[in-house]
C-alpha cells in the first residue's frame, strides 16, 4: 500500500467487525468451554452462528433439563444432526416420550452414543427408530426402560452391529433368551454388557451370548436367579478377555463354577506360555480383575480362595475390593496374596514389639 506521499505502508490486518463474523473454528473453540446450556442459547443468536454449531457440535447432554426435555430434543436434533453423543438421561421425573427419540433417529444418523436411562414413558416405537435411523451406534444405555420388549431388542440389535457397550440393567421385559440370541448373532463386537435384574434370562441366553460374543471384558448378571453354573462355565470357555463378571444374588452358582473360571485361568496361562515359545499373542492377560459373588450362599471357602489365587488383580484387602463377597458368612476366611502378607507382617510386628 502507498501513501499519498509515495512512501510504502504496510497493510493493516483485517479485523473482526462483528462478534457475528467469529471464525467458525474460533467459536467452537470458544463453546468448548462452556456447558451445554450456552451451547443451545449461543445457537439462537444469528444463522451463522446456528450453521456453524450445527455443522461442528458432536457431543449433547441434557441431562440438565428438569422440564420439558421432550419439546426441546424435538427443537434441536434438527439443526445438530452431526451428533455422535447424545446424553438424554433423566434424574427426575421422565419426560422423554416416542417423538423425540424419533427425531433422533430421523436426524441424527451418526450418532454413536446414546443415554436413554429411566425414559418410563419409551415404548418400543423408540428402539425401532433407532436401528432404522442410528446403524452406527456402539454404547447405548437404555437401563431401566421397562416398557421395552424382546421383540424390539431383537430388532435393535439386528441393525446396530457395532455395538460395544450395552446396558439393559432393569430392562425385564426386553431381556430374555430369545433377545439374547439376537444380540449373540448380530452384536459379535460387544464388550461390555449389563443384564441387572433381568430375571427371565436363563442359562439358554447366557450361553449363545458367550459363544456369539468373545470380545466380552465386563458382563453384570446380578439378579439374574435362573441361572446356573452352566452360563459361568460358557463365559468362562468362550470369553478369554473377560475381566470383570458380577454373580451378585445368583444363588444357583456353585463351586462348580469357581473351578471352570480356574481352569479358563489356567489354559490361558498355557497359552501364554506357548505364545511365548514362538508366537506373536500372548498380550492382555490380566485376567478377572473384578469379580462380584455376595449373597452366592451355596460357595464355599476353597473354591473361591482358588479363584483368588489365579487371579493376581482380584483383591479382599482394604481400599482394594475387587472380589466382594458380601453376605456370605462362609468365605470370611478368604484373603488374597496382599491381604495374607499384610496379615503376617502384622503379627510380626507384633511379636517383634511383645513386652
Amino acid at each position: 500500500m502507498v501513501s499519498g506521499s509515495g512512501e510504502k505502508m504496510e497493510a493493516e490486518p483485517e479485523l473482526v467487525m462483528c462478534w457475528k463474523d467469529l471464525p467458525m473454528e474460533l467459536l467452537l473453540r470458544i463453546l468448548s468451554l462452556v456447558d451445554d446450556r450456552m451451547v443451545i442459547v449461543s445457537s439462537a443468536v444469528c444463522t451463522g452462528w446456528r450453521d456453524a454449531i450445527g455443522f461442528g457440535l458432536t457431543s449433547l447432554s441434557l441431562s440438565w433439563c428438569k422440564n420439558n426435555m421432550n419439546n426441546l430434543v424435538r427443537s434441536l436434533v434438527p439443526k445438530f444432526t452431526k451428533l455422535q453423543v447424545l446424553t438424554l438421561r433423566q434424574n427426575n421425573a421422565p419426560q422423554l416420550e416416542d417423538s423425540a427419540v424419533e427425531a433422533v433417529g430421523n436426524y441424527c444418523h451418526d450418532l454413536r452414543e446414546l443415554d436413554l436411562s429411566k425414559s418410563l414413558r419409551l415404548t418400543n416405537q423408540s428402539l425401532y427408530a433407532l436401528g432404522r435411523g442410528c446403524p452406527l451406534l456402539n454404547k447405548l444405555n437404555i437401563s431401566g426402560c421397562s416398557a421395552f420388549t424382546d421383540s424390539a431388542l431383537s430388532y435393535l440389535a439386528c441393525c446396530c452391529r457395532n455395538l460395544k457397550t450395552l446396558n439393559l440393567c432393569g430392562c425385564a421385559r426386553a431381556v430374555t433368551d430369545r433377545a439374547l440370541q439376537a444380540v449373540s448373532r448380530h452384536c459379535s463386537e460387544l464388550q461390555s454388557l449389563n443384564l441387572g435384574w433381568c430375571e427371565s434370562v436363563s442359562d439358554k441366553g447366557v450361553t449363545s451370548l458367550a459363544a456369539g460374543c468373545p470380545n466380552l471384558r465386563a458382563l453384570d448378571l446380578c439378579g439374574c436367579v435362573l441361572i446356573t453354573d452352566e452360563s459361568v462355565i460358557a463365559i468362562a470357555n468362550c470369553c478369554p478377555h473377560l475381566r470383570s463378571l458380577d454373580l451378585y444374588y445368583c444363588q444357583n452358582i456353585t463351586d462348580r463354577a469357581m473351578y471352570s473360571l480356574v481352569n479358563s485361568r489356567m489354559k490361558s496361562w498355557h497359552g501364554l506360555w506357548r505364545d511365548d515359545a514362538g508366537s506373536s499373542h500372548g498380550n492382555d492377560n490380566e485376567g478377572l480383575m473384578n469379580l462380584n459373588i455376595s449373597q452366592c450362599t451355596a460357595l464355599t471357602a476353597a473354591a473361591v480362595q482358588a479363584v483368588c489365587d489365579s487371579f493376581p488383580s482380584l483383591h479382599t484387602c482394604p481400599g482394594r475390593h475387587s472380589l466382594i463377597i458380601s453376605g456370605c458368612l462362609g468365605l470370611t476366611s478368604v484373603r488374597c496374596a496382599c491381604a495374607i502378607h499384610a496379615h503376617r507382617a502384622g503379627k510380626a510386628y507384633l511379636a517383634d514389639h511383645a513386652y
